[in-house]
C-alpha cells in the first residue's frame, strides 16, 4: 500500500517538523500502531537516542501508556491512524480522571482520495469522538500548518493538561492505494 502522488502538498519535511517540535518538548516515549502515514515519524523515533518507540498491539494501550509515562515522570504522544480511534473510547476515560497529558497524532482516512469504504465511518467520526471524549482537536491539511499546529496542540496538552488530538489530514499524507 502506498500513498498516491496526487495528494496536494505531500512536502517531505513535515515529518521532520513534528519530530523537531516532540523534542522541543522533551517527548521520551512514542508508542504507535505501525502505519504508512506516520511511517517516516516513526523511523525518526525509533533512530533517536532521546525517544523510545513502542509498538502496540491495539491503540487504546497507547491512552494507558502515556498515563503510566506521566506517573514516572516522561512525557510521551501517541501516534495512531484515525480507524484506530474508535478502540480508544473507553480508554480516553482515564484521562479526565488521572489528569495526566495527552498528545495523540492522528493520520485521517476516510477522506480526501479513499478507495476503502470501511475507513469512511471512523474516519468522518474521529473529531466527534474525541471532542465527546473532552479531547480538543486541531488539525493540519497542509505542510506549512504542521509546525505550528503541532507547537500549539503540544503547549496545550503539556503545559494547560488539555487533552489533544492533531489530525494529520488525508490530503497532508496522500490517499493510499494497493499497489502489486
Amino acid at each position: 500500500m502506498h500513498a498516491r502522488a496526487d495528494a496536494t502538498d505531500t512536502a517531505p519535511n513535515w515529518p521532520d517538523d513534528i519530530f523537531a517540535t516532540l523534542q522541543r518538548f522533551d517527548v521520551r516515549q512514542v508508542p504507535y500502531v505501525p502505519d504508512a502515514g506516520h511511517s517516516k515519524l516513526i523511523e525518526r523515533v525509533l533512530g533517536s537516542s532521546t525517544m523510545r518507540g513502542i509498538p502496540l498491539t491495539t491503540e487504546e494501550e497507547g491512552v494507558a501508556l502515556l498515563a503510566g509515562a506521566w506517573a514516572g515522570g516522561q512525557r510521551g504522544v501517541l501516534l495512531m491512524q484515525s480507524s484506530g480511534v474508535g478502540n480508544c473510547i473507553n480508554m480516553l476515560s482515564l484521562i479526565p480522571i488521572l489528569r495526566f497529558p495527552f498528545l495523540t497524532l492522528v493520520t485521517m482516512r476516510g477522506e480526501w482520495g479513499e478507495f476503502n469504504p470501511w475507513q469512511v465511518p471512523m474516519g468522518s467520526t474521529t473529531q466527534g469522538v474525541f471532542e465527546l471524549s473532552g479531547v480538543q482537536v486541531l488539525r493540519a491539511s497542509s505542510a506549512a500548518e504542521v509546525p505550528a499546529v503541532l507547537e500549539a496542540a503540544a503547549s496545550q496538552a503539556y503545559n494547560a493538561l488539555t487533552p489533544t488530538a492533531v489530525l494529520l489530514s488525508q490530503r497532508l499524507i496522500g490517499a493510499k492505494v494497493f499497489t502489486k
